[in-house]
């Protein structure tokens, strides 16, 4: 094998050993089976090509000072992959089979898993689609389930540095009663658009207004948003937002340092009295925000003037991944150990 430079990984793809796989005839899940290639024999017609019935999750694990590998939240990530399938009417698969396919995958790509002091993690990515071969729009009978992981770096260059959002009132993200709240790849492709324009201006990524009267905040393109005043952490509430569960974290770490939580819908002018601001998620964790430009508006919302992250954004993200990484004490039951 050779040497992996694991100080400075990307968030990209590097190919690893081995993936697990699991196929669902007529409702029916079979057993785990283990595979060396990164390819799927798939039929044209395939429902997942054509009608778009695809779901994934993202996780992560990580290697401690212990040696020890954890995984953080994955019966979260396994009941959400659930209520994706819900949403667009795929087969879901039973909550142990995800977990053991999970611990089997990263077992198998063991030595993919970055040590301790290099600041990487081992990425995991779970992803269901559709196979029945048909060209009516409806449901697919068949089903396949894939896990790959892959070594990754931070997902922003910058690491934990505040960098600028843009909102672009000419984009919705997804319709209010749309798939807003699954973690299907079709609302990653409406973003796509928005998010190339805001890099190709200097952003980060766009936050997005609702799309009914485009007067509150919904959430970034790869990301929930959450906004600190005070002693406050502020998260927009909305039917269109995908349940983060890194925001979910936050939220409960937030509470544990005595800090007031907020879910609520939160008018765009309020941008004006927050303190610091922040995108979170499985693959940045916390990415602070400096500021927001509200570019039809002509108006801009500065978070952080020197370039450091605010001081609960970062007892917030060093708090996290002391749990994931088994530096604290994980009392809230999120982290599972592979054995």
């Amino acid at each position: 094998m050779e040497q992996i430079d694991w100080s400075n990984l990307t968030f990209g793809y590097m190919p690893t050993d081995y993936n697990v796989r699991c196929v669902c005839k007529n409702g029916v899940w079979g057993e785990l089976e283990v595979s060396s290639s990164a390819y799927i024999n798939m039929h044209m017609a395939a429902t997942c090509l054509h009608y778009g019935q695809e779901a994934f999750e993202g996780m992560k694990a990580f290697r401690g000072k212990d040696g020890q590998i954890r995984v953080f939240r994955m019966r979260d990530n396994a009941e959400r992959l659930q209520s994706s399938c819900r949403g667009i009417m795929m087969a879901e698969l039973p909550v142990e089979k995800y977990e053991e396919a999970i611990i089997k995958v990263i077992k198998l790509n063991e030595r993919f898993v970055p040590p301790y002091e290099s600041g990487a993690s081992l990425y995991i990515r779970p992803v269901l689609f559709g196979t029945t071969a048909q060209v009516g729009v409806k449901p697919a009978a068949d089903y396949m389930f894939v896990v790959f992981v892959t070594p990754v770096g931070p997902y922003f260059k910058a690491g934990f540095k505040p960098t600028p959002y843009a909102i672009m009132r000419q984009f919705d993200r997804v319709a209010p009663l749309g798939t807003g709240t699954y973690k299907v790849g079709g609302n990653y492709a409406a973003s796509l658009v928005a998010g190339e324009k805001a890099h190709a201006m200097g952003y980060s990524a766009v936050l997005y207004l609702d799309s009914k009267e485009k007067k509150y905040l919904d959430e970034c393109g790869p990301a929930n948003f959450f906004g600190i005043r005070g002693n406050s952490y502020i998260t927009p509430k909305s039917d269109s937002i995908l349940p983060s569960i890194t925001n979910k974290s936050l939220m409960t770490l937030a509470e544990d340092m005595g800090m007031t939580v907020e879910r609520r819908h939160i008018e765009v002018e309020e941008l004006a009295t927050f303190d610091e601001a922040g995108a979170c998620g499985t693959a940045a964790v916390i990415s602070p925000v400096s500021r927001i430009d509200d570019i039809d508006e002509n108006k801009s919302y500065v978070f952080s003037k020197d370039g450091e992250a605010g001081p609960v954004c970062t007892k917030l993200y060093n708090r996290l991944r002391a749990i994931q990484y088994g530096d604290e004490e994980d009392k809230f039951g999120w982290v599972t150990i592979v054995k």
